[in-house]
């Protein structure tokens, strides 16, 4: 049996949560599903293995590049721990839909979670999450997960919130810009999980690939990068109450 810790964190938020789930687990493998330049289709994964995936809540649902490079692979009925990391509002349909895909792609689903990090593009909502508290509690997690792999044969189909009529996605209108301190040194373009920056120009934005997903910023060494600030403190307030209260971390098996 080989563990697998696959995880799509541009900002850095989903591989704090599961770096946290996973470290009574001895993982064999880590996968970042960020990677443009890597060929997923080479992943094959047998009965005997356990992964554990890890993805962002995008406005409710799941990236659809993530379920494109998901597909890419072979399951053969792998056991599969999924995890939905949110920003303190709400992760509507994103945790079906990844058990939905996961199920399809030929997954066994043994267990799933839901955990709060700091949301990627208004940081002040779930400020400093996953904090010791919910370390705490998704070490908890972890010490169940571990349990339902050693006894497998417990797993047992299990339901998740969620509407299978899937909320309607647009993307968001927040595209990064790069002001005069860009060095062009390409880091930007190399770490982009859609190339949606070139590598000839990376001062400039693919807006129509872009996926907002905020990589870009997080990872500039001169803090380039940056959004409108008039339109974001305009969509902080307006989304205020959505993020009001701690929101909970959450288990289902």
């Amino acid at each position: 049996m080989s563990v697998y810790s696959m995880y799509f964190s541009p900002t850095g938020g989903v591989k704090k949560v599961m770096d946290i789930l996973t470290e009574g687990l001895s993982v064999d493998r880590q996968i970042e599903l960020s990677a443009a330049d890597v060929d997923y289709s080479a992943y094959s994964f047998t009965e005997e293995d356990v992964c554990l995936i890890g993805v962002p809540s995008f406005g409710g649902r799941v990236p659809t590049i993530v379920l494109e490079r998901l597909r890419q692979m072979r399951a053969n009925g792998a056991m599969a721990v999924l995890v939905v990391v949110f920003g303190n509002r709400a992760y509507d349909d994103t945790l079906l839909e990844l058990k939905t895909e996961a199920i399809a792609c030929g997954y066994m689903v043994g267990a799933a979670v839901a955990a709060v990090a700091e949301h990627s593009i208004m940081r002040q909502y779930g400020e400093g999450r996953p904090d010791a508290q919910d370390e705490a509690e998704l070490r908890q997690f972890s010490k169940e997960i571990a349990e339902l792999i050693t006894n497998r044969k417990n797993v047992k189909d299990f339901a998740v919130p969620g509407n299978s009529q899937y909320r309607e996605y647009g993307g968001v209108p927040f595209k990064p810009k790069a002001d005069k301190s860009c060095t062009k040194c390409g880091l930007c373009a190399e770490k982009c999980p859609l190339q949606a920056i070139p590598y000839d120009n990376p001062a400039s934005l693919d807006k129509e690939k872009c996926i907002s997903c905020m990589r870009c910023i997080t990872i500039c060494p001169q803090n380039s990068r940056k959004l409108n600030k008039a339109v974001l403190f305009a969509a902080s307030q307006a989304m205020k109450k959505a993020f009001e209260g701690r929101k909970q971390n959450e288990l289902y098996f």
